[in-house]
């Protein structure tokens, strides 16, 4: 008989925060942005399309330590972490305030979610020690999706993973034309690092801040 699979969450960073039991269920909502103008003395518009909307995946995750008796906060409060501004994070730039919390996959098996941020979660502890110790929760998650992808559809094999990518470290002197050229051998790439890093003003890096440096598409 087959191991079973343990779900995961996977930091940017690449951390894993384990699930200890996995979820019964997941639900996947999509939508698009429709719209028509409405006129006096006509009917029903004819709508057009605007744009897709990002989709959002709810999962319900059970934390439980009753068996060796330490807090539960220890699975809990890391994922609660995950909505704090993380100003380690590529991009990051304390002058400009360009900040945020850190994308999330979630892993289950052959499963791959999109990248998601949490939009949305709601703790709930429902069992304690005789001391007040939390030792059983409930915690239901909101995650909507940060890029675009073809998670949960028509996909290759490996179209649901992260993509790899790697980081920079600002070196003094250093602008964005000459690490695109470093990179990528074209100093002219450097609209694709601002892009991916929503850098502003291309010549106020900070030195020590940490750029993405995605992978050009072949």
């Amino acid at each position: 008989m087959a191991a079973t699979e343990k779900a995961f969450l996977e930091i940017e960073s690449g951390e894993r925060l384990p699930c200890l039991f996995n979820p019964a269920q997941l639900a996947i909502t999509r939508s698009n942005s429709w719209a028509g103008e409405s006129m006096p003395g006509r009917g029903v518009p004819r709508l057009r399309y605007t744009g897709a909307r990002p989709a959002t995946m709810a999962v319900e995750l059970f934390f439980d330590t009753t068996n060796d008796g330490t807090a539960v906060t220890r699975y809990t409060g890391k994922i609660l972490g995950l909505m704090e501004v993380d100003p380690s994070l590529p991009g990051a730039n304390d002058a400009t305030h360009n900040a945020r919390p850190p994308y999330v996959t979630f892993h289950w098996g052959d499963l791959h979610s999109f990248k998601a941020v949490i939009a949305h979660l709601d703790l709930t502890f429902t069992y304690f020690s005789s001391t007040g110790v939390p030792l059983r929760a409930t915690l239901a998650l909101v995650l909507r999706q940060y890029e675009e992808s073809h998670a949960f559809g028509p996909q290759n094999p490996t179209s649901g993973t992260p993509r790899p990518h790697r980081v920079h470290q600002v070196q003094p002197g250093e602008t964005l034309d000459r690490i695109a050229a470093r990179y990528y051998g074209d100093a002219t790439r450097w609209r694709t690092l601002a892009v991916a890093n929503g850098i502003e003003d291309p010549l106020s890096l900070r030195p020590g801040s940490r750029l993405s440096i995605p992978r050009l598409e072949v």
